[in-house]
């Protein structure tokens, strides 16, 4: 029997009375798409109309980007729209973070499966740390914003690099083509994610210790690829499930293939 039979017999026996039904590549672009759109929105209007303020730092030097903490959490409207993408994409989220434990259960090895426990709580973990960093800006309350930051960061790179690994060697089924894809994404998108980490480090130094025009910028652009990067990382999942619907019922959370 094939692989995709033997989850045909798996999703198909799901329980009837269903709630939402829906193919789950709308269902992660829609998720995704929100706080893409805010991001955009929120750098673009700080360009635009808070340009001095959202690009000033304590060196005094000139710079042409604000960094990210500026952009979404010191000015209005961007605090508000960008707080509002997070609220509305963090429950879909979560319900992604259990579709792939259902996954992982039917396509990883047994002794995997705990591996793939620990990939989901470093989901749900750095959700609910982008969801703290959001409401509790740098502004607002400094050592919360910057604890929820870097558990942000470090289940970002714990879950991707964790995920990449599980589906490239503790697989036993054989990948159709979307998830051979996926995977090679998934490989150049954790690289180029943990580069621009490297990057925007190094930048950030520079600028505190040197007060270099434009270094900042440089800082703020890394800044932008690293989040940018782990979105696009997360959309992968249109691919792993390009085929399937994500159906919620009663009984909880399944995928199902399309008919």
């Amino acid at each position: 029997m094939s692989s995709e039979a033997r989850y045909r017999l798996l999703y198909d026996d799901y329980d009837s009375t269903t709630c939402i039904n829906v193919p789950f590549g709308k269902f992660s672009w829609a998720t995704l798409s929100l706080p893409f759109f805010a991001f955009i929105f929120c750098v673009v209007y700080s360009i635009a109309y808070n340009f001095e303020s959202t690009t000033f730092s304590h060196c005094h030097v000139y710079n042409f980007l604000p960094s990210i903490s500026s952009a979404i959490g010191n000015f209005s409207p961007q605090r508000e729209v960008w707080q509002l993408a997070i609220a509305l994409h963090g429950l879909p989220r979560l319900c992604v973070a259990a579709a792939y434990l259902q996954y992982h259960k039917e396509v990883l090895f047994p002794w995997a499966f705990y591996l793939s426990v620990v990939t989901c709580a470093l989901n749900v973990t750095e959700n609910i740390a982008l969801i703290i960093l959001s409401f509790w800006t740098s502004s607002d309350n400094y050592p919360i914003h910057k604890t929820a930051f870097i558990t942000f960061i470090i289940t970002s790179e714990l879950y991707m690099l964790l995920a990449w690994i599980l589906n490239k060697r503790c697989r036993k089924h054989q990948r159709n083509t979307a998830e051979t894809k996926s995977l090679k994404w998934k490989k150049r998108l954790v690289t180029f994610n943990i580069s621009c980490i490297i990057a925007a480090t190094y930048f950030f130094i520079r600028h505190n210790t040197w007060c270099e025009k434009y270094v900042y910028s440089a800082f703020a652009f890394f800044e932008y690829m690293v989040v940018l990067s782990n979105m696009a990382f997360h959309m992968t999942a249109y691919l792993d499930f390009k085929d399937r619907n994500l159906v919620i019922s009663k009984s909880g959370i399944a995928l199902r293939y399309n008919r």
